[in-house]
């Protein structure tokens, strides 16, 4: 029987796959995935749009139901233990699944999130404090999230009263990776890292996720392309850790991989 991490293990969730495969209506999402994360590092999953790489990032995240092969994290087996690893697991920008919602502020967002941990978070001993001391505890973990993604509201345009669609690129994924910290997740998966972003905002993305690392929280990026020092998986070509498998033997061609697939995987395949 499986179990997560003992308490003495490091604060983030170890990650791996071996074989791990998506089959939706119309072929092949992502096929032969094998790698290994330590609890602490970031991985990077790289590939084109429709190659399969995010529904890869919520397969690994017991999100979504793979079709063949074994995963795991935080000691997790997936997919039987998926609801475990969705408490462990939080979600950055991920489209239609983790959006910000462009009609909100900044801050009803963080007042919604807030809202939700004082709600749902922690023991029934913590349920029962009184209100007024539930709600600092909240802000406070609100307050820590902003700092760890590097969002200081006083920058913005007007401070957290500012809407989610006036926000530049960078600053929405800082305010989605914040609200994802709020569950003080051992595992932060990120979607489209890299997207729509320059040369200088896209080393600071990437500089913002090793610090999370370095930190103790393990974090799956999906990108297009990935950073030198991150493991590397790649979907659309071979989905081993590049440029070896865990065996450190050369990782053998992947099956095709088709993009209508990635686009009807949600629908067909018990997605959570």
């Amino acid at each position: 029987m499986d179990s997560p991490d003992s308490p003495d293990s490091p604060r983030g969730a170890a990650v791996t796959a071996d074989g791990l495969g998506l089959e939706g209506p119309r072929g092949w999402v992502f096929r032969d995935v094998t790698f290994s994360a330590a609890p602490g590092s970031l991985t990077a999953i790289e590939g084109p749009s429709g190659s399969g790489r995010t529904c890869l990032l919520l397969a690994l995240t017991g999100r979504m139901r793979p079709t063949e092969g074994e995963a795991s994290a935080g000691g997790l087996r997936l997919p039987r233990r998926a609801a475990a690893v969705r408490r462990i697991a939080g979600l950055g920008p991920v489209p239609g699944v983790s959006e910000l919602d462009p009609a909100l502020t900044v801050a009803e967002h963080l007042r919604e999130r807030a809202l939700l941990q004082r709600r749902f978070d922690g023991s029934l001993r913590t349920l029962l404090r009184p209100r007024r001391e539930r709600a600092a505890t909240a802000r406070t973990l609100i307050d820590g999230a902003l700092e760890a993604a590097g969002l200081d509201l006083s920058t913005l345009p007007k401070a957290e009263r500012t809407s989610v669609r006036d926000l530049e690129r960078l600053e929405a994924l800082r305010l989605s990776v914040a609200l994802a910290l709020t569950g003080r997740p051992r595992l932060l998966a990120v979607d489209d890292t890299d997207l729509k972003l320059s040369d200088a905002e896209r080393a600071t993305a990437w500089e913002l996720l090793r610090s999370l690392a370095a930190d103790g929280t393990t974090v799956l990026a999906v990108c297009s392309q990935a950073p030198e020092d991150a493991v590397t998986v790649r979907t659309g070509s071979t989905g081993a850790a590049d440029p070896t498998d865990i065996d450190g033997e050369p990782a053998p061609p992947a099956a095709p991989v088709h993009e209508e697939g990635t686009a009807d995987a949600f629908a067909g395949t018990g997605h959570a």
